[in-house]
């Protein structure tokens, strides 16, 4: 599957019904986006299981602007429906799939009460 370019009408639903999206914010001008483009194309004929989703920030500047992007390329990764990363920079091919792994071995149950205690303000439950 190659990546799906997402706009700000499809963003959210994208990131919400599938269990893992890993979105490349990029630009046409942007030379370390053209290097990472065909990394991250490769990742996405690798990994099925994934949704690989493609910004840019030119076309979408609102999403950007939302998704609080500084600086290009921006790789954001979420899993079920949470950003559990969010880094700027091309990242060579062996860092992009330490990331898939990670994301993929991710216990969401515990992502899901760490962001509790934090929202909560760290306080104890109970």
């Amino acid at each position: 599957m190659t990546a799906i370019a997402l706009t700000s009408d499809s963003f959210e639903q994208t990131v919400v019904e599938n269990d893992i999206v890993l979105v490349d914010f990029w630009a046409a001008w942007c030379g370390p986006c053209r290097q990472f483009a065909p990394v991250f194309e490769a990742a996405a004929e690798q990994h099925q299981d994934v949704v690989f989703g493609k910004v840019d920030t030119e076309a979408e500047q609102s999403l950007a602007a939302a998704a609080q992007i500084t600086s290009i390329p921006t790789l954001m990764a979420f899993r079920e429906g949470i950003l559990v990363f969010a880094q700027p920079g091309a990242l060579p091919a062996p860092a992009l799939e330490q990331v898939i792994t990670a994301v993929k071995d991710l216990d969401m149950d515990d992502v899901r009460r760490q962001l509790a205690e934090q929202q909560d303000g760290g306080a104890p439950q109970g």
